[in-house]
């Protein structure tokens, strides 16, 4: 069924059910911000850095922001934490402009694709440095 758009809401309540059920191995997970969001724009995220790296056993909070036309366009997403990553700008915010998967969106993407790409992003050679 190629050609088939899954309304904004639709595919995030898909999104979010994946999310309550927990991802793999449980290092990564998200959801809701605030229940009451209708548009479902505000998301928390929670990453366990990866095993035998300098973010091991680290917990990173993070915040994700779904524009109206996600998931055409990307998030918006942040660390709250804090964490030393070249595509993460000072204040916290990812780089839409060096991190790969934001830079080079596709709609098949999800948030959890961002998720599991940041964590792997965690294990490059020039992210091995803590804050």
């Amino acid at each position: 069924m190629s050609g088939v758009t899954v309304p904004r809401n639709f595919r995030l309540l898909e999104e979010l059910e994946k999310g309550e059920k927990g991802l793999g191995d449980g290092t990564v997970s998200y959801g809701m911000e605030n229940g009451e969001d209708i548009m479902m724009r505000s998301w928390s995220g929670t990453i366990i850095g990866p095993m035998n790296s300098v973010h091991d056993g680290r917990i990173y909070m993070l915040r994700l922001y779904c524009g109206d036309e996600y998931p055409n366009k990307p998030p918006t997403v942040s660390f709250l934490s804090k964490i030393n990553m070249t595509c993460v700008k000072s204040d916290g915010t990812v780089d839409p402009n060096v991190f790969g998967p934001l830079k080079n969106w596709s709609p098949k993407y999800t948030l959890e694709t961002v998720l599991v790409e940041l964590k792997r992003e965690m294990l490059s050679p020039q992210n091995r440095k803590l804050p």
